[in-house]
């Protein structure tokens, strides 16, 4: 096979490792990344820039399979695969992956790490359980509205009539069918949100001003003792989305993590990042876009419960005591109007939600600021 002289082999095989979807990372003999592709970028949660010259010793437990396989592969001087294995820190989270490690050529002590991982078929199996409870959310609420409301005002309006002819020791009781009937109302009216079927207004929005307004929300009230850490890419794009539906889906996740937290050394991590190679269609469409940007929010609670896990966003499905379980159901309905994606992984000692939102195009955003009356320069 004759190679193409117009490109040089050394640029065509680093165009080739930029376009693989599985994570590939060279390390030398002290364990120091010299290498990584996109792919490795979005797994780690961090660019290229930040983690070249790190040890992978400050990514992983110094005590994983995985340093064992690089050392093994150096020894003996051949490849070492395994599969199944366990990946996990408090940075990337849990993940089962397939690892090849080898050594690199003549380059003496070096080591490629190659992974895939195992789960891309769950999540997105995953993702269609949770866009099926957001329509099933949504034909609950329609039914409930028209439904129920209707009876209730008829009976609301029956007890405050027999009111009028009881006595004091009586109306005790009709104030009870008031009071309960109010409450059914009120969670009725929650529920009207999910049968809006009305397409999204989308406009470019700063994801990092999102969070920080969420997470001040967060300390002055329910996460007021929690400890939150902010890990964000200040080089992201807007996110195409709606400003206040997105405060209202991370006040919900944030409200969760907290209440999740230990009450004593509770906290949350919020880590934004650009993932790359991610295509999905939009709902309700035959477009297929991008949704680089991924936003995690990370609790270290004591994790979800096994039965709840695979209909964790259906209503009224809850572990907590007082929960009405909307919260998450209103969150899955809201990422999905935004053609966007969310992820659960969970298990003893945190939980990490990971939602991946689609970027503004650079047009979008030049319209928004000539109509928000910002010059033209200011705005390059």
């Amino acid at each position: 096979m004759t190679v193409d002289q117009t490109f040089p082999v050394e640029v065509i095989d680093a165009t080739i490792l930029s376009a693989l979807p599985n994570p590939v990372l060279v390390v030398n003999e002290d364990c120091l990344i010299g290498y990584l592709n996109p792919a490795a970028e979005t797994l780690l949660g961090a660019s290229r820039g930040v983690l070249v010259g790190r040890s992978l010793t400050e990514l992983w437990p110094v005590d994983s399979p995985l340093f064992r396989m690089i050392e093994q592969a150096r020894h003996r001087g051949s490849t070492l695969a395994d599969y199944d294995l366990p990946i996990e820190s408090p940075r990337i989270g849990s993940h089962f992956v397939n690892v090849q490690v080898a050594p690199l050529g003549e380059r003496s002590g070096h080591i490629v790490v190659t992974l895939q991982e195992r789960s891309i078929a769950q999540r997105l199996h995953r993702q269609m359980t949770f866009r099926g409870a957001a329509r099933s959310v949504t034909a609950m609420a329609a039914m409930l509205a028209h439904e129920v409301k209707n009876p209730l005002s008829g009976i609301r309006g029956a007890a405050q009539l027999l009111e009028q002819n009881l006595g004091p020791e009586d109306t005790e009781l009709t104030q009870l069918i008031c009071d309960e009937t109010d409450r059914i109302v009120g969670l009725v009216d929650r529920m009207e949100v999910f049968a809006d079927e009305r397409p999204i207004q989308r406009v470019a929005v700063n994801i990092h001003e999102v969070l920080d307004r969420c997470r001040r929300i967060s300390e002055a009230g329910f996460g007021r003792n929690i400890h939150f850490v902010e890990r964000y890419d200040p080089s992201l794009p807007p996110v195409l989305g709606n400003r206040d539906l997105l405060i209202q889906v991370f006040v919900n996740l944030l409200k969760n993590a907290c209440e999740a937290a230990p009450s004593n050394g509770g906290e949350v991590v919020m880590t934004t990042s650009y993932r790359h190679g991610m295509r999905v269609s939009v709902a309700g469409s035959e477009e297929r876009v991008d949704l680089p940007l991924q936003v995690t929010i990370h609790d270290n609670g004591p994790g979800i419960q096994e039965d709840l896990k695979q209909n964790l966003f259906e209503p009224f499905v809850t572990g907590r005591e007082n929960g009405t379980g909307l919260g998450l159901a209103f969150v899955a309905k809201a990422v999905e109007a935004h053609g966007g994606i969310i992820e659960v992984d969970s298990e003893p000692g945190q939980t990490v939600f990971k939602l991946t939102f689609p970027i503004t195009e650079p047009e979008i955003v030049a319209d928004e600021d000539r109509a928000n009356g910002v010059p033209e320069e200011a705005a390059r």
